[in-house]
């Protein structure tokens, strides 16, 4: 498929995981990438991999949030798509009880606060064009609670989709749609690092799971891209979940 064939899209957290396979499906089906990403090593190779164009930038950092946009828009001419997606979940952002001020607030700034600038950077973009579309990273966890919390990991989450709602309604007969994906858990080196120590807490989670298994990140991709195309033309202000059926599930298969 060439659902993007000519639009310029932007890829925050670009180098790896569900950022990365984004950028290698949008560049599949014709859109010029934009990989954003604090890691040089990792963002300069998949913007090389898929002929786009690699910007080092600190999702927290206001000035550089805005030189990314710029720097998109002043190099292609447009902006059509934005997929907000950097994002972390440190060990130490645990239980209420556990978690320190310090992880609250580093988590608040890396998973909202960061989605939060981008689409306040991009949207007068789109806004010029009278077209875009804004993918914001949430999660399932923004409408289901847990035993076992990353206590401002979800509270970031939870923001996160509830600006989306707003600013899809807001900018909706704009011709601006933006909508919150929210995957269930999938496999990245995220997920591996954080199950690697404690395999009881990976199992306590797979069997929540009616699929039986995490997502693979070009799964995740494969639903960015249709929020990203026209196939979704009607599609805003929504929560987007793929997550194996979790979000439905209250006895799962044996």
């Amino acid at each position: 498929m060439q659902r993007l064939q000519g639009r310029v899209a932007v890829v925050t957290g670009g180098g790896s995981g569900i950022g990365l396979a984004t950028v290698r499906r949008f560049a599949e089906e014709g859109a010029t990438v934009v990989v954003a990403d604090l890691d040089e090593t990792t963002g300069k190779q998949a913007a090389e991999e898929t002929g786009g164009l690699y910007v080092k930038v600190d999702v927290t950092a206001e000035d550089e949030v805005k030189a990314l946009f710029k720097a998109a828009h002043d190099t292609y001419g447009r902006i059509d798509v934005a997929f907000n997606n950097a994002g972390i979940s440190p060990p130490d952002d645990d239980s209420i009880l556990e978690t320190g001020l310090d992880a609250w607030r580093r988590v608040q700034d890396v998973n909202l606060t960061s989605v939060y600038l981008c689409c306040k950077y991009v949207i007068p973009y789109m806004r010029e064009q009278g077209k875009g579309s804004i993918i914001n990273t949430a999660s399932f966890v923004a409408r289901m609670g847990a035993a076992t919390s990353q206590i401002s990991y979800t509270a970031s989450k939870g923001g996160v989709l509830a600006m989306s709602r707003e600013l899809g309604v807001q900018f909706a007969r704009e011709g601006i749609r933006v909508n919150a994906l929210c995957p269930g858990p999938v496999n990245t080196p995220l997920l591996q690092e954080l199950f690697a120590a404690d395999p009881e807490r990976a199992a306590r989670r797979l069997v929540h799971i009616p699929t039986g298994r995490f997502a693979e990140a070009s799964e995740i991709a494969a639903a960015v891209a249709f929020l990203a195309s026209d196939d979704s033309s009607f599609i805003t202000a929504s929560e987007f979940l793929v997550d194996g059926g979790i979000s439905g599930a209250y006895v799962t298969p044996v």
